[in-house]
């Protein structure tokens, strides 16, 4: 009887550098032996797995100046954020942002710019406004080779494969093929750099996942309102992006069948008791250019009755769409992110009180939420993280740096 043989050599070895790179690049800092007892290999194996990336120019090893234990120190490898770099890019309907991340994800270089006005221009004035970011930003990647990707968040339906945006209604777009227009757009050698698409809200919860609230969860749900309102999901430590990828748009969950008519057609989507313009017109305020909560929380705090109704009636709608979320989902954690993090902070009183009477009672169906530890970031984190993918997925091989 023939036993099974195991993988092949290069195949271990190419999974063993990918988790010693992806620890490095989500830690920052890591021992050799912490790296031997995440791999599962010996001391000599971690050795030459972080030699070759060494070699690679991807990280570097320091001796650290003080130890606690007796004996050599275990070296420290460190990501070379220099080496491998990625453009991240976040469209929203008041902003674009833009940051140039290193290996490790430092920030190297940001830039916010105004949105063009709606209009049938629109859509070939954002890809115009985001090539001209990439140049300007990525410039000395791209002077050194060693830019690996760009990724875009946008507040709409994505198709991953080939970064085509389905349907944006805040941004007024329709199978608008964002990643195609973009390379097309750009000179080399950035025509040449791959271009991944993904929602603004998936990509929040992939940026907790990696580098904030969300670390050590692996079931978690991340709600994000601005103008619209969207969701990332996370099972098992994966996202979860459904059939065609649309999976998270919790936003046009109907809680309110009698409620207000929603951009996408439906009536009493959740984001339309819960958006922060709603929010804002019920306080009896003007809806400012950055769509902040924060005029309705410093008004509810002076005695405003409009504001603290409209806050307490916000709670409500939110501890109602959590109750569904809870019943179906099951989370360990949701994070709060974009403006509802003002909310989370101002009513969590009343988000506690109305969730123990809303669906399953937290005590059944128990969850922790907590507010966003990467706040407006979070879209831009999980931007980069979505581009610098392919590298740690493949170290040595098709994801490495154009150099």
């Amino acid at each position: 009887m023939s036993v099974p043989a195991g993988p092949p050599q290069a195949e271990v070895r190419h999974h063993n550098l990918s988790v010693v790179l992806r620890r490095v690049h989500t830690e920052g800092a890591v021992s050799r032996s912490e790296l031997t007892r995440a791999t599962g290999v010996n001391r000599s194996t971690t050795a030459a797995l972080v030699a070759a990336l060494a070699r690679a120019g991807l990280v570097r090893e320091e001796i650290p100046r003080t130890h606690r234990s007796a004996g050599r120190p275990s070296p420290m490898v460190l990501p070379v954020p220099e080496r491998a770099q990625v453009i991240a890019l976040e469209v929203g309907v008041e902003r674009i942002r833009a940051e140039r991340v290193g290996l490790g994800g430092t920030v190297l270089a940001e830039h916010t710019l105004l949105p063009p006005t709606d209009g049938p221009a629109a859509f070939e004035e954002t890809v115009a406004r985001l090539a001209g970011l990439v140049e300007s930003l990525g410039e000395p990647a791209a002077a050194a080779g060693n830019c690996t990707g760009i990724g875009i968040a946008v507040p709409g339906l994505v198709r991953r494969a080939d970064g085509l945006v389905r349907f944006a209604p805040n941004l007024q777009w329709t199978d608008e093929p964002l990643a195609a227009a973009l390379s097309e757009r750009l000179p080399q050698p950035w025509s040449q750099v791959p271009i991944a698409v993904g929602n603004d809200a998936d990509l929040g919860a992939l940026g907790e996942h990696a580098r904030g609230a969300a670390r050590g969860y692996d079931d978690f749900v991340y709600i994000s309102a601005n103008v619209g309102v969207g969701g990332g999901l996370f099972c098992g430590g994966r996202p979860v992006p459904g059939q065609r990828g649309y999976a998270g748009e919790i936003g046009h969950m109907i809680v309110n069948p009698r409620g207000r008519q929603c951009r996408c057609g439906a009536r009493g989507c959740w984001e339309t008791e819960i958006g922060t313009d709603v929010i804002i017109e019920a306080a009896g305020l003007q809806v400012p250019y950055d769509h902040s909560l924060s005029g309705v929380v410093e008004a509810a705090a002076g005695g405003d009755e409009r504001a603290v109704r409209a806050l307490d009636d916000a709670a409500r709608w939110l501890a109602i769409g959590l109750g569904n979320l809870a019943a179906v989902l099951s989370p360990r954690l949701v994070i709060f992110g974009g403006g509802l993090q003002d909310i989370y902070e101002a009513t969590f009183d009343q988000i506690e009180l109305y969730s123990a009477t809303t669906g399953l009672a937290r005590s059944r169906a128990p969850y922790t939420h907590r507010r966003s530890a990467l706040a407006h970031r979070a879209p831009l984190v999980g931007a980069a993280e979505l581009a610098m993918a392919p590298l740690l997925d493949d170290p040595l091989g098709s994801g490495r740096p154009l150099a």
